[in-house]
Parts: C-alpha cells; structure tokens; sequence
C-alpha cells in the first residue's frame, strides 16, 4: 500500500493527478513540488488573452484556495526538484532538501527551445510561464514593430495577438507555411493566407541567421566570436540575407520535455520520459502531460504538448500508480484561436497523412475535413465549424475505412 506520493510539477497535469489520488481513494502523505511559485494556473490563455490584457492573471487559477485545501496536501512551490534516484526512491531538491517516496508522479511538462544566440540581447523574449507573458505584454507597450520566430501554435497566437494590438509583426519559421508538422500543407497555406490578410510580414521558407543588437553590432549565429554585451535587439538578421527591423523578438521554435534533472535517475529518457501504455515509467513511477512519452496502443510512442492531454493523461496516470492498469488510448485533442478562426483537431494530423475536405470549403470561412493514413480515417479537423467536429470525431474513433468515410450518404 503506498503511503506517501510525490507529485513533481504544479501546473494542470500534476493537480489533476493530485486531485485523482484522492477522488479514488488515497488517503496517505501526498506533496506537490513545482519550480514556479505560483499555484496551478491553465496555459492556452498566456498567448491569446492574458497576453492581449482581456483577463488578469487571477482568472486563469484552476482552482480556488479553498479546493487546493481539501487536497491535504504539502505544497512545496519555487524549489524546483534537482535529481531523482529511482532506485532508492528518492527526490532532491534544488535547495537540498531531499524527499523520499514509495510513489511519484511526473509532470515537470516542457521548457521552451532557445536559439544558439541572441538570448542575452534585451527585448528578445520567451514564452512558457505567466511571468513569461507578463514581461513580453509589458514590453508590447513598448514596441514599435515585433518579430516572432517561429510560426507553430505559440508563434501564430502570438502574431495573431500582436497585430490586433496594432504592431508591426514578421513571422519567420524555414518551413513553407504556418503549423506545417501540426496540421499539414492545405491548412497551413490557408493560415498563411489569414496572417498576410491580417497584414502579418510572413517570412516562411528561411531561418534566422543572428540578432541585430541596438548599437548596430550583430549577435550573429554563425559566428561565434562575435560578443555583444547589455544591448538591446533591434532586429533579425535572416538566412537569405536580409535584415528584419524588430524593436521587440519572441523566439518560439518549439519545446523539449523537462527532463534535466532525471539524468543519471535510472529511468528511460528518450523524447520525454518512456512509458509503456500504463503511463508506468519504472515501478512505483508514473508520467504525464508534456514531459511523458508513452506507448499508445492503438498508435504507437507518442508525446503530446495538448492542453487536454495533459489532464486525461494524469487522471489514467494517477489511476494506474493506485493499481488499475487502464491502458493509456485517448483520441487527442487540441485547437487553436487565431483572429476570428478557431480550428480544432481530433486524432492524429500533419503533412504525412491524406487531407479531403468533407463539409463547408475554405472560401466560405468554415470548413470540416478528414485526415487518413491511406486506409482508415485517423483525425478530423474543423475551420469555425465546431459542431461538425464533433461529429467527425466519430469517424476517428470508428477508424472508419478511409473512402467509406468520403462517400456521401
């Protein structure tokens, strides 16, 4: 019988995994370590209405003081854990302190990619925390014209957001077009089109070659022995050798799983911390949300960066650490705002899949299609047509045959 449970992550996949524990039944010590000192705030609003100033930062709380009481739970916030040895069942943390446990839950989620350059450049900024967007959307106030690298979700929110602001925006990604992995060609081209219809400087198709600093000196990538010290970005300087003007830089290419401080722990890392289809890392450990790679029964090794993972994730995580041995099999979803669209996706999608629109079209602003892996239909995505992905979710959970779903009824 477990009696004392470790939680290392406070943002939505360690709560629900908390709050699992104890709807099923766990009644032993429970402590939730988490490296911002923040309690559990949602993420999907930092790039679309925390960063444009519509909500406060108070209304994205996921729960209220008195909930997170009812948890009985010692809370160990703005420490962040260092090491993790499985064996002996121990954590250590970053100021030494060091937590035994006979079971744990990981959900140290993901930490943004950085460039190779350009990062000690003021005005240049990430995005991952509130406090992340609290600074960009303070320096927003200031700027005169924005460059976002990066055209996936966090990038083409972002560029969204900002030109409803009224900057001057360039979005650069060396794809050729916006969310190409994410949702494939045909889709990609249409988000391209909206941004440069929104009056977005889409730059697709080229890398970033450095940062042009204040003082005119270039932080340039392919030269490492060029130092700038205490400048400020004043623009980008790209690979096909032309230089971006931009007062104000959000580097968005992407996020790696946070998995540092399980080196040397004796557990499987790989694109995030391997779990077989229980969520089960190694015995008495479980991972969820961003940070786990597990082992879908019906897909494969997947890691998803999905709001909605996140929680359904750490509830059959949580679950499976008491006992239950429920396999892991969800049909993903995820969506994205950007201007007056909002696309949703059930199941998988991309470029590497067949795409056919089933309803609406493009030209209309409304659109559902089916994506198909050449025999079965494995996701359905909707363009302002929320209802009709629904119901296409059927057909992805039916794994209908890929022209029985393209034959009108």
């Amino acid at each position: 019988m477990l009696k004392q449970i470790v939680v290392v992550g406070a943002s939505a996949a360690g709560l629900t995994a908390a709050e699992t524990l104890r709807r099923e039944g766990y009644a032993g010590g429970l402590t939730i370590v988490g490296d911002e000192v923040r309690l559990p705030y949602d993420r999907p609003p930092l790039s679309k209405q925390i960063l444009r100033g519509a909500w406060e930062p108070s209304r994205i709380e996921l729960r209220t003081s008195e909930l997170l009481a009812e948890l009985d739970a010692e809370w160990l916030l703005g420490t962040a854990a260092a090491s993790l040895d499985s064996s002996a069942r121990k954590i250590t943390l970053a100021d030494g302190r060091i937590l035994g446990y006979d079971g744990l839950v990981i959900a140290t989620g993901a930490s943004p990619r950085r460039l190779p350059f350009g990062h000690e450049l003021a005005g240049v900024h990430l995005l991952r925390t509130l406090d992340d967007t609290l600074a960009l959307r303070e320096g927003l106030t200031q700027a005169r014209s924005v460059a976002i690298v990066g055209a996936g979700f966090l990038g083409a929110e972002v560029a969204a957001v900002t030109r409803e602001l009224g900057l001057k925006v360039t979005m650069i990604d060396p794809l050729p077009t916006p969310m190409l992995r994410q949702l494939g060609s045909t889709v990609g081209q249409l988000l391209l089109e909206l941004h440069e219809a929104h009056g977005v400087d889409v730059r697709c198709g080229t890398g970033v070659a450095g940062f042009v600093a204040a003082d005119d000196q270039a932080a340039h990538g392919r030269d490492a022995s060029v130092e700038v010290t205490n400048g400020r970005v004043a623009g980008i300087e790209l690979g096909d050798g032309t230089t971006i003007p931009a007062d104000l830089v959000l580097v968005a290419v992407g996020a790696q799983p946070a998995i540092g401080w399980l080196e040397g722990s004796g557990l499987s890392l790989g694109d995030g911390v391997e779990c077989d289809q229980y969520c089960i890392a190694a015995p008495g450990v479980v991972a969820a949300g961003d940070v786990a790679s597990w082992h879908h029964p019906g897909v494969g090794r997947r890691r998803l960066e999905h709001r909605m993972n996140a929680t359904e994730q750490a509830t059959a995580a949580a679950q499976n650490l008491l006992g239950q041995q429920i396999p892991f099999a969800p049909i993903s979803y995820f969506w994205t705002h950007q201007y007056d669209v909002k696309i949703q996706v059930y199941g998988r999608s991309g470029d590497n899949l067949s795409f056919e629109i089933v309803a609406g079209h493009p030209s209309e602003g409304r659109f559902a299609a089916l994506y198909g892996d050449g025999a079965r239909v494995v996701g359905a995505l909707a363009w302002n047509l929320p209802r009709q992905a629904r119901l296409l979710r059927q057909h992805v959970l039916n794994q209908t045959p890929w022209h029985q779903a393209l034959t009108p009824t």
